[in-house]
């Protein structure tokens, strides 16, 4: 195709590709525009629609800084982001499931010991959580990193709220004990809003749908020979868990938070599967 038509607009973009370029890309690039065309083809958008589309995509880019990183929150409440990591994921039984990291992970947590606080502005109800890091048959694995981090007791990340909470509150990285061991104290999670504040909640509001997250604590496990598992635990009973704004919920990442003298509890087992 020399000449770009409607009926055979693909081809024609298509026919721009370099015969040089990496046949990964070369796939990935020539399903891109198929998908594309073929959308716009059905839908058949206005050009203020279009315009519209182009000034969402925009706004999305421009909302992104250090801190926040809205196209993440865009790809997770399309599913994109859970279907990505379902196909990237796909572990036997007995290894535990993968989900979403989601935009509010941070690198270099404090490290800390087995049983310490990830808790620095007192505010929440105390919960203690512990458990074990096993291979898929359930033998231990000493030296594992666990890096975990969640909500205050206000329902926000540190980084939602800089100068506020102190520096990497409700974060920490702990380090399995000879059992496989990890414990940490840390505060129950409640629910929370994602941002509703940029492009992406007032598509989630256009959609109708709520922004809300069933209560959670995020967790990243990692060991020398076995594959890295980014998951969290969900609050049994929380009124979310079935329309998770971002569809993170895992049947099996559901865990009972218990009355512990004064406080709460909850153990969390992972299964790591080992690398190919």
């Amino acid at each position: 195709m020399k000449y770009f038509t409607e009926e055979h607009s693909e081809q024609a973009v298509l026919g721009r590709l370099s015969p040089d370029v990496d046949p990964r890309f070369r796939q990935i690039m020539e399903s891109a525009v198929r998908h594309l065309h073929a959308f716009v083809k059905e839908v058949e958008p206005t050009m203020d629609e279009w315009t519209r589309a182009i000034q969402f995509l925009t706004a999305t880019g421009q909302i992104c800084d250090d801190r926040r990183q809205e196209w993440i929150l865009a790809s997770d409440t399309l599913g994109v982001s859970m279907l990505v990591d379902a196909i990237n994921h796909r572990r036997p039984d007995g290894a535990t499931e993968n989900t979403v990291l989601g935009p509010f992970h941070v690198s270099g947590a404090p490290q800390r010991a087995n049983g310490d606080s990830i808790c620095l502005d007192q505010k929440g109800e105390v919960c203690r959580v512990s458990g074990k890091v096993t291979d898929e048959a359930g033998r231990p694995i000493a030296g594992a990193s666990v890096d975990v981090w969640q909500t205050n007791g206000d329902g926000f990340y540190d980084v939602q709220q800089p100068g506020e909470q102190p520096s990497m509150n409700m974060r920490g990285l702990f380090t399995t004990e000879w059992d496989g061991r990890y414990a940490f104290v840390t505060v129950k999670p409640l629910p929370y809003s994602i941002p509703t504040d940029g492009p992406v909640g007032a598509l989630l509001n256009a959609m109708g749908r709520h922004a809300m997250r069933p209560a959670h604590i995020h967790f990243i496990a990692t060991a020398p020979g076995y594959e890295t598992l980014v998951t969290h635990i969900f609050v049994k009973g929380d009124p979310y868990l079935e329309s998770d704004a971002v569809f993170g919920v895992k049947e099996s990442l559901i865990v009972d938070f218990e009355p512990d003298d004064g406080a709460w509890k909850a153990g969390f087992d992972m299964k790591l599967k080992k690398t190919d």
